[in-house]
């Protein structure tokens, strides 16, 4: 069999490859980042700074949000421009293989349980039940370690929160003694 390119009716050879697609996916994934890159920079100026305060509690927001924002732009003008993720060779890898939807909604559960119960119970448990609801859903082996390494960081995150940049996350009514150590 020949390798030739194959002629058209008028004659010219031409290329055999189907028209480029855009890849809905990509395109999708960084519209939703430019979305939540806008939202996060729109309440980070809703955010109250104290009068005074040299460095407020918004610096950060606004940078992670310019850091979304312009990695959303540079994804999307890459998407537009015909650039397609490589498809990763790792052996460990299966293409084929289907969404685990179980986990995810495991995942999104803990996530929701966090946000109601940070107010409940405060942050740093709070955070706790959503390590340990993560690392079960992930298949940890002994899940229940989760929770203990998700307070214990939770914690330090809190106490470096409140002593050394003076913010304040709920500290609820288990570690609400702490709060006024700070």
């Amino acid at each position: 069999m020949s390798s030739t390119p194959l002629a058209g009716a008028d004659g010219r050879v031409g290329d055999s490859r189907p028209a480029r697609r855009i890849p809905v996916g990509e395109l999708v994934f960084a519209l939703l980042m430019l979305a939540l890159g806008i939202a996060a920079l729109v309440g980070a100026f809703s955010i109250h700074v104290p009068v005074g305060v040299t460095v407020g509690p918004t610096v950060f927001p606004i940078a992670v949000s310019a850091l979304l924002i312009g990695s959303a732009v540079a994804v999307l003008v890459g998407v537009l421009r015909g650039k397609r993720a490589e498809l990763e060779e790792g052996e460990d890898i299966d293409p084929d293989a289907k969404t685990d939807w179980l986990t995810l909604v495991e995942i999104v559960g803990g996530l929701i349980a966090h946000v109601v119960l940070l107010e409940l119970i405060g942050w740093a448990p709070a955070a706790a039940v959503l390590f340990g609801i993560v690392a079960w859903a992930l298949g940890a082996r002994r899940w229940w370690l989760g929770f203990v390494i998700g307070l214990g960081l939770a914690l330090v995150v809190q106490v470096i929160f409140a002593g050394l940049l003076g913010l304040s996350l709920p500290w609820g009514p288990v570690f609400g003694w702490l709060g006024g150590m700070f």
